[in-house]
This record gives structure tokens, C-alpha cells and sequence, in this order.
């Protein structure tokens, strides 16, 4: 549609400024000057003529900041407009640029900017393709289940998409960032017609790769040669790409560099990279990837316990269906239930550990998968025969972010593997820390734990970190086959006391020490490997077995912390 109502005299326009192309380009959008003509696509895209001068003003400006006031002398010469004028005639703009929208920022209180790159369109008409430029447009693989669980993070994401060019999942080993980041990425298909891709990392072992395999993902021929990282950067200057990097926690480094080069060439180029690590990249936004939602222990509502998002996948992954499914018998639906949820949360929401143990209920039942929980990482294994090495099973997926760790990470979080609750920065330090050890190292080590998904913090006027009960036997392993079990136990009863008659400093005694407590619950064993499943339904009776399973500590004496839950404990069995 040719716009003509209103338009601004082509004197006034350029005056003072170097003149424009009768035709011009930038991005997706070709604009014809005589024609007052905006084309987005190849297609004339409806713009009414004070819009239509806006543009020209501020791509006149070749970059610089044109003021409200200049603006509106420009457009509407000898009249006195108010600023609402002008804002309306911007958004109309936006509007009719739509994905290149961007190109026009705003300077809160200033005025406006053309952000945008312009060649004549006799230039590009018939532009000189680089030998190795992308001979196809990216397709991501086709997704062979649904996502569970996600409904929250996907729209929290969708959000953060129009605002970040560059948004890294992180999160621990098996939580789901691949799967997640796969569907967010369908769901901006639309918005990205020149490709959306995956970059897999995971298999590549050296950091000189990594352009390679990003221009592999890109739809770079092969046969002529590596693509540089350059040249991949100045041919997708004006593309408009989605790229996800993924698993780039082992290339942390090279990872950052190639995505900082991207986002810097393109101006339509965004990035979602999944890691177990901040890739600590210029613009990055860090989302940290949760578990999937259990029920808590009191919920014993049927209902409710199907809507969350661990109990679906559950159910989902149990080859076969849920065994039993068939029976209308209200208390086996009962039981069942309480004991997938008892599972669901004892494997802390893990996806990857929630799907292992369902696939071994065809072998020994709900029951049986309970039961055999202390033994976890002996009873999750057997997973995808498609999958990596590192993502067959559930120890392999761990032992893969224990080895990305360096010495004293390793040493630090084996020691605070000792803690089976929440735990201040303070007592971590009083446990962790030796002669080997300064607080400042214990402090600099926790750190770099929290940022690699390995410890977990709960933010509140308090603040405490905890180790999820899979990472915090795993690393128990650790410190039980390594040196620094005995220094951590022996520390843990200087920290806490392990006499009931040592004074408090303000004069009172020290309540009796968690070793006193826990022989007080001597000649109450649970039955079988120590636990009693809720296999009653008895939410009492889980909540007592499974105090009395965290806290048995055959001998070794835990933080105060724990004490209190002792104390629950105790309660429950006077009762």
C-alpha cells in the first residue's frame, strides 16, 4: 500500500544529513524512498505517512541519537505536537517493522535511535554468496514424547525470549535442561525463518571444535574446509537464527567465546545454551532449571497427587502402564501412590532418575523400586541405548560432573556430603574447612558447587544451602572411600559437642548431642534396611521412618542442624 498523506518535504528531510539511497535495505525490510514504500518479506506492509518520515529521520541519522524535539521538528515542521504524538507514531512503526522491531531503540528521556545496519538495494540485489555460506535451513530433531512437568518454565521462558538474546539453562545432571531448551526452541519456530539449530557438544572432547560443530549446526556445506568462527559471524550478520549450544559444560570457555561472536555479528541471532555452569557470557540471563514438583509428605489427596509433574512422569516412563492399573481397589490406589511419591521424593524430582526407576518396575514393582532406593545407583542404570555414555545411567550422570570438578571442589563437597538437612556458610566452614583448607577456600569452593548445580540454595533471611539426597549420598561415597571422612566426622563433634554436659558459652548447658539422641532411638530399628515405606498410607509413619532414616548415622555425629529433626523424631515415637 503506498503511503503519501502527510509526507514530509524531501528538502526538509535531508537537510543537514547525508541523503539516502532512493531505495535502501535493512534486515528483512526494503524501503523505496519515491515510492514512500516499506517492504517487509518482498510484501508492502501498511504505514501511514508520519510513521513512514519517522523512519527516514532516524535511518538518516545513520546511528546517532535523534531527540524528541529534533524528531518532531523534522516531521511535523511549524507545529507544536505533543509527545503522545510522537510515541504513537513510533509504535505504529515497531508495529509494521515486526521482528525487526528492535532496530528502534529507545533512550528513556532523550529521544531515539536507528540501531540497524543499511546498504543500497542496488548492493544486495545480488549479493556474492560465501563458499561457505549455509546451503539449508536447520530443522530440530522431531520430539518422540511429550514434555511433563514444564508448562510454568516454558511460559517463564517464552517471556524471557523477547528480552534476552541469550538465556543459559542450568542446571544438575538429568534434570531435563536438553529436553526443555528442544521444546522452548519449537515453540519460537515461527519466529526464526532462517533456521533454528542444535549444536550438540556433548560428544566433542576438544574446545578447537566447537566452530565446527556450530557451523555443522548451521547448515554449512562440508568439504570446503573448517568454517572459521569469522566468517560463520559475518554470514549470519542480517540472518534471523536461533542456535541451541548444548551441554557445554566441559567446553565452558570456547562455549562463551563462540556465543559472545555470534550475538555480537547478528543482530537477529539469539542463543539458548544448556550447561551445568553460567557460561558467565556478556548479555547472558541465567535460569536455573528446577526438579519437577512432588507431592509433600502430607498430601495424601489422590487427585492431587497426579497433578504433579513427578508423579506424571512416573507414570509415563513405567514400560507398559502402570501395573495394576486396571484394579478399582481404593486402597491398593492408595498405597501405590503414597509409595510413587515416597519414590518421587527420595529421588528428589530428578527427571532422569524418576525415569530409571520406573523402568525397573516391570522387575520388581513399586514396592521393590522403594526398597531398593538406599542402593540407588546400582538399581538406576539401563537407560537409553541411544543416549551418551554419561546419560545411561544415574552414578555415570554424576560421576561426569565429578570429574568436570577440580581437586578441592571435589574434596569440599565430599565433606559437606555430612550434612543431611540445610546448612549456613558457617557451619560449612567449621566442617569443611582445615589446615588444607582456609574458610576462604571452603567459601570459594561452595561457590563454584552452587554455580555448577551441585549444591542447591534456598534463599530466605537466612541463607542455607543443602545438598539434594542423590547428590548427597553420591558424594557420601566419596568422603566414606577418600581420606577426609575421618576429618569431617572428628571435626563434626568439635563443631556440635558430643557430651550433653558441656556448658553453652552463656552459661547453659548443651542440649545432649545428636550421638545421645540417636541412641535414644536405639531398640526402635525400622524394619528391613532401616526405613518403613508408607506402604499403609500412614503419613505419620512415613514421616517418623524417614527422620529415623536420614538421621541413623551409625555413629557419626551431624550438625545441629539436624538435631531438631531428631528431636521430631522423638517426639513421634513417644507418642
Amino acid at each position: 500500500m503506498n503511503v503519501r498523506e502527510g509526507s514530509m518535504d524531501r528538502s526538509s528531510m535531508a537537510a543537514g544529513a547525508a541523503p539516502l539511497p532512493v531505495s535502501f535495505v535493512f534486515g528483512r525490510c526494503r524501503v523505496d524512498v519515491a515510492r514512500r514504500e516499506l517492504l517487509l518479506d518482498g510484501r508492502v506492509v501498511k504505514l501511514g505517512g508520519r510513521a513512514f518520515d519517522v523512519l527516514l529521520v532516524l535511518v538518516e541519522a545513520r546511528g546517532s541519537l535523534v531527540a524528541k524535539d529534533t524528531l518532531m521538528a523534522r516531521v511535523w515542521p511549524g507545529r507544536i505536537i505533543e509527545d503522545n504524538s510522537l510515541e504513537a507514531q513510533i509504535s505504529a512503526l515497531r508495529r509494521a517493522l515486526g521482528a525487526e522491531r528492535e532496530l528502534i531503540r529507545t533512550v528513556a528521556g532523550r529521544g531515539y535511535q536507528f540501531v540497524g545496519t543499511i546498504a543500497d538495494s542496488m548492493e544486495v540485489a545480488t549479493p556474492e554468496v560465501p563458499a561457505e555460506s549455509p546451503a539449508r535451513i536447520p530443522v530440530l530433531p522431531a520430539s518422540l514424547s511429550p514434555l511433563i512437568g514444564r508448562d510454568r518454565a516454558l511460559d517463564e521462558l517464552m517471556e524471557l525470549t523477547s528480552a534476552s538474546r541469550l538465556i543459559t539453562l542450568v542446571g544438575t545432571g538429568g534434570i531435563g535442561k536438553t529436553r526443555l531448551a528442544l521444546e522452548l526452541a519449537r515453540r519460537l519456530q515461527r519466529d526464526f525463518p532462517d533456521g533454528v539449530s542444535l549444536a550438540e557438544l556433548g560428544p566433542i572432547a576438544a574446545a578447537e571444535f566447537v566452530p565446527a560443530a556450530v557451523a555443522d549446526a548451521l547448515g554449512f556445506p562440508h568439504g570446503a574446509g573448517t568454517a572459521s568462527l569469522d566468517r560463520i559471524a559475518s554470514t549470519i550478520r542480517s540472518r534471523h537464527i536461533l542456535l541451541i549450544l548444548d551441554n557445554c559444560e566441559h567446553l565452558i570457555d570456547a562455549a562463551a567465546r563462540v556465543v559472545e561472536a555470534l550475538l555480537r555479528a547478528g543482530a537477529f541471532t539469539r542463543v539458548i545454551a544448556t550447561s551445568r555452569e553460567p557460561l558467565r557470557a556478556e548479555g547472558e540471563y541465567v535460569y536455573r532449571v528446577s526438579s519437577l514438583d512432588v507431592p509433600a509428605e502430607e498430601d495424601l489427596d489422590i487427585d492431587d497427587m497426579r497433578q504433579y509433574g513427578a508423579m506424571q512422569l512416573f507414570d509415563a516412563r513405567i514400560p507398559g502402564g502402570v501395573p495394576g492399573a486396571a484394579d478399582n481397589d481404593p486402597q491398593w490406589i492408595a498405597r501405590s501412590m503414597a509409595q510413587k511419591a515416597w519414590i518421587c521424593r527420595r529421588l528428589d524430582g530428578i527427571p532422569l532418575a524418576i525415569e530409571l526407576a520406573a523402568a525397573r518396575v516391570p522387575v520388581f514393582g513399586i514396592q521393590g523400586v522403594a526398597e531398593r532406593l538406599d542402593d540407588r545407583f546400582q538399581l538406576l542404570a539401563g537407560g537409553s541405548r541411544t543416549a551418551l555414555p554419561r546419560q545411561k545411567t544415574l552414578r555415570a550422570t554424576l560421576d561426569w560432573s565429578h570429574e568436570l570438578l577440580a581437586a578441592d571442589e571435589r574434596e569440599i563437597w565430599a565433606r559437606l556430603s555430612v550434612f543431611a538437612g540445610a546448612f549456613t556458610l558457617e557451619s560449612a566452614v567449621a566442617v569443611a574447612g582445615d589446615s588444607a583448607f582456609s574458610p576462604d577456600t571452603v567459601v570459594d569452593c561452595l561457590s563454584n558447587l552452587v554455580d555448577k548445580s551441585l549444591v542447591v540454595t534456598d534463599a530466605s533471611a537466612l541463607m542455607r544451602h543443602r545438598l539434594l539426597e542423590t547428590m548427597r549420598l553420591y558424594a557420601r561415597e566419596k568422603l566414606t572411600a577418600g581420606s577426609g571422612c575421618r576429618h569431617s566426622c572428628g571435626d563434626m563433634r568439635n563443631t556440635t559437642g558430643t557430651c550433653s554436659s558441656a556448658p553453652r558459652s552463656n552459661g547453659r548447658r548443651a542440649p545432649p548431642s545428636i550421638d545421645c539422641r540417636l541412641r535414644a532411638l536405639s531398640g526402635r530399628p525400622a524394619r528391613g534396611t532401616g526405613m518403613e515405606l508408607p506402604a499403609d498410607g500412614d503419613s505419620r509413619s512415613a514421616r517418623r521412618a524417614d527422620d529415623l532414616q536420614r538421621f541413623r548415622c551409625g555413629g557419626s555425629c551431624l550438625l545441629e542442624e539436624c538435631l531438631e529433626r531428631v528431636d521430631f523424631a522423638l517426639a513421634h515415637l513417644r507418642s
